[in-house]
C-alpha cells in the first residue's frame, strides 16, 4: 500500500482538475440548460438524453448549423497541421543535432514560437495577415514580387492557410525538441556499421531513423491529431469571438460549437456535443494505440 499512499496526492489533484469536471460536464448535458434555467445552474430540469438526440438528430438544433462545415474544416486541418507539424518538427531536429557554430542559440530561437501563448499567436498572425497593413503581404508583393495584387487571407478559401500556418509555426518547435531527444537517445551501432558498408545518408535515415523512431512518431502524431481537433484560440482570436464568424473555410469544430452555445444560450446541448465528439476521440485513441501495439509487435517478430 506504500506505493499507493505516495500516489494519493496526485491522484487526488488529478481527480480534482479533471474527473470532477467531466462529471459535472456530463450531468449538465442532462439538463435543461437555457437563458431561461441558467440561474438554476445543477438544479435546472432534468430532461435525460434529449439534448443528444436534439444534436445529433434533430436539424432544428442550432448547434447543427453548419456542422458540416466545421467537421470537413476540421478533419482537413487536422491532418494538414499534424502532417507539416511532424514533418517540419523531425527535420528542425536532424539539422539541430549536428554540430555546428551557433547551435544553441539557434535552438533556442526555433524554441520562441511554442513559447508564445497561442492567443497570442492568433492576435499576431491576424495582423500579419491584414490585406492591407500585414507583413505577409508587404513581404510577397512589395518586397518580393511573388504576387501581383494582395489577397485577402482571411477571406474565403485563403482563410483555411491562415489558421493552419499559424497552428504549424507554434507546433513544429515542440515537436523537434521531442525528436531531437529521441534522436540523441539513438544507439550508434547502427549508424557505424551502415557507414562502414557505404550506405547513403538518405538510405540511413529511411532504413534506420525511421524505424527507431517510430514510437516516438505514432505518439506524437496522436498527440497532434488530440490537439488539432481541440484547437480554439488561434481561430477566435483571429477571427473574433462570440458572434464572430470565421467563415466557410476557417470554422473550425470547437469555435462553432462554442460561439453556437452562448449565441442561443444552449449549454445543455454545448455539453452533449462535446462529450459526443470525446466520445469519439476515445474510439480514435483506442483503436490507435491497439493498431500501434500490432505494428510494433509485428516489427519485432
Amino acid at each position: 500500500m506504500f506505493p499507493w499512499l505516495m500516489l494519493l496526492p496526485a491522484i487526488g489533484l488529478m481527480a480534482a482538475v479533471n474527473l470532477l469536471p467531466i462529471v459535472q460536464g456530463f450531468y449538465m448535458s442532462l439538463l435543461k440548460l437555457n437563458q431561461y434555467t441558467l440561474g438554476q445552474y445543477l438544479d435546472a430540469p432534468f430532461i435525460g438524453l434529449d439534448n443528444y438526440r436534439r444534436v445529433l438528430t434533430d436539424p432544428a438544433s442550432p448547434l447543427r448549423h453548419g456542422l458540416g462545415l466545421a467537421l470537413r474544416n476540421t478533419a482537413l486541418f487536422t491532418l494538414v497541421v499534424s502532417a507539416f507539424s511532424i514533418a517540419i518538427g523531425l527535420g528542425l531536429a536532424l539539422l539541430m543535432n549536428r554540430n555546428f557554430a551557433g547551435k544553441n542559440i539557434a535552438r533556442t530561437l526555433l524554441l520562441l514560437p511554442w513559447i508564445v501563448p497561442s492567443y497570442v499567436v492568433g492576435t499576431l498572425w491576424g495582423q500579419l495577415f491584414q490585406r492591407d497593413s500585414g507583413l505577409v503581404n508587404r513581404i510577397l508583393v512589395d518586397g518580393l514580387h511573388l504576387l501581383d495584387e494582395r489577397p485577402f487571407w482571411l477571406l474565403g478559401s485563403n482563410s483555411f492557410w491562415a489558421i493552419v500556418i499559424p497552428t504549424v509555426w507554434r507546433n513544429a518547435p515542440l515537436l523537434m525538441l521531442i525528436f531531437l531527444a529521441a534522436l540523441q537517445a539513438l544507439p550508434t551501432e547502427p549508424y557505424e556499421a551502415a557507414e562502414l558498408d557505404g550506405v547513403s545518408r538518405w538510405q540511413r535515415f529511411v532504413h534506420i531513423t525511421l524505424p527507431l523512431l517510430k514510437p516516438v512518431i505514432a505518439i506524437q502524431a496522436l498527440f497532434q491529431v488530440i490537439d488539432n481537433v481541440y484547437s480554439y484560440n488561434i481561430v477566435s482570436m483571429m477571427f473574433g469571438q462570440g458572434a464572430g464568424h470565421p467563415g466557410e473555410w476557417a470554422d473550425l469544430l470547437m469555435p462553432l460549437l462554442t460561439r453556437q452555445s452562448f449565441s442561443y444560450w444552449l449549454f445543455g446541448q454545448g455539453a452533449a456535443v462535446s462529450f459526443v465528439l470525446m466520445a469519439v476521440m476515445l474510439t480514435f485513441v483506442a483503436v490507435w494505440m491497439r493498431a500501434f501495439r500490432r505494428s510494433l509487435v509485428s516489427h519485432e517478430i
